[in-house]
């Protein structure tokens, strides 16, 4: 058994933000990428006497060959080889919304320890690839610290409610009717006067597939299809909530699809069990399937709100965050973003004519 110990960087200016990573599986990767030694020494910037020998040595090291050397031909990773690299990647992508949460407290504890003048806004929300670039660009711009936690979508409103952060993020299909799934999850959390929501982006929901869609699968009635294995997200993430939702529109019966109960715990995740072969679709972000390689078949556009409680959206703090979501800066990387559109982005929005399955009933009277 390999023990696994954890370090980090400490890096000022503009630096690149990494998730955790490993020489060896660096190696591995630019050599499965490329299908060479020499590809990977120009990708990683190496030399090949140091390539080929850090590759030597952990085969040593791990009593596994992990290349494939056939003289006069291109280096393939061995099946172990193969094996090692794709439990990492899977791993990493089941744990990348912790590993977000850890860098947000590492960095928030570093931003007030060298900057006491930094304002800090903690937040707990849905897993987003946009916010960690938002998080960059409010230190950078604004030495605003955004202390981002993950979690589901109903989550991320039960900490706002219960006063574990000043603001949440969550993700819904919009124009849901009001006795929806959508409806019933979010409405008893969110009560006008008292909660404030803030635009942040437009996501396009859709199917991860295998790159070139081999299993022809282009809605969600093909889930249904013998065979055909899928890969969903937990109750309580927004994104379930979501398929829910689309699914009580097509009157499909979620058990008539196989994996319905099987959950990824964010997007990436999800858009790795596909390229792992172990599912052949999931529901998810353009982003998580771009960024994986895959195939997307989109089915939704969703909108992705930060909220507040009324009062606090006059804190200095929050009114720099409003000010850079609307910014061109951060409208210019958001619409960079496979899937995602910048739109409104930074307005504060009527919570009952944004979300037309909220509206307020006057309780009716007792006979008398």
């Amino acid at each position: 058994m390999h023990r696994v110990n954890l370090t980090y960087s400490l890096a000022g200016g503009e630096a690149n933000p990494r998730d955790l990573h490993h020489p060896l599986l660096a190696l591995l990767a630019a050599v499965h990428d490329t299908g060479s030694i020499n590809g990977a020494v120009r990708q990683l910037g190496l030399s090949y006497r140091h390539v080929w020998g850090e590759l030597k040595r952990w085969e040593g090291e791990l009593g596994q060959p992990l290349v494939v050397w056939n003289k006069g031909r291109p280096a393939l990773l061995s099946p172990f080889g193969e094996k090692l690299l794709w439990a990492e990647r899977r791993a990493r992508a089941r744990l990348a919304p912790q590993i977000e949460a850890l860098r947000g407290e590492l960095e928030q504890a570093f931003a007030i320890a060298f900057d006491d003048g930094a304002g800090v806004i903690p937040i707990v929300a849905s897993h987003d690839d946009a916010l960690p670039l938002l998080r960059t660009l409010a230190q950078s711009k604004h030495r605003l610290h955004l202390d981002i936690g993950f979690s589901g979508s109903v989550d991320a409103l039960a900490a706002l409610n219960d006063g574990r952060c000043l603001m949440a993020g969550f993700h819904a299909l919009v124009d849901a009717p009001l006795r929806s799934p959508t409806a019933r999850v979010y409405r008893p959390m969110l009560k006008p006067g008292r909660h404030k929501l803030v635009s942040f982006a437009r996501r396009t929901q859709g199917l991860i597939v295998a790159p070139g869609n081999p299993r022809a699968i282009t809605t969600l009635a093909d889930l249904c299809r013998d065979g055909i294995r899928f890969a969903n997200r937990a109750r309580g993430t927004g994104t379930h909530v979501v398929l829910d939702e689309l699914l009580a529109v097509q009157k499909i019966n979620p058990q008539h699809i196989a994996g319905f109960d099987r959950a990824e715990p964010s997007h990436r995740s999800a858009a790795e069990a596909v390229a792992s072969g172990s599912a052949d679709a999931a529901l998810g972000i353009e982003a998580a399937a771009h960024a994986r390689g895959m195939g997307f078949v989109p089915l939704a556009q969703e909108q992705y709100f930060l909220v507040a409680l009324r009062d606090a959206l006059t804190q200095p703090a929050v009114q720099t965050l409003l000010q850079l979501l609307r910014g061109s800066d951060w409208r210019a990387q958001l619409n960079a973003l496979p899937g995602y559109e910048a739109g409104n982005s930074g307005e504060v929005l009527s919570l009952r004519r944004v979300l037309p399955w909220w509206h307020f009933r006057q309780p009716k009277r007792a006979a008398g």
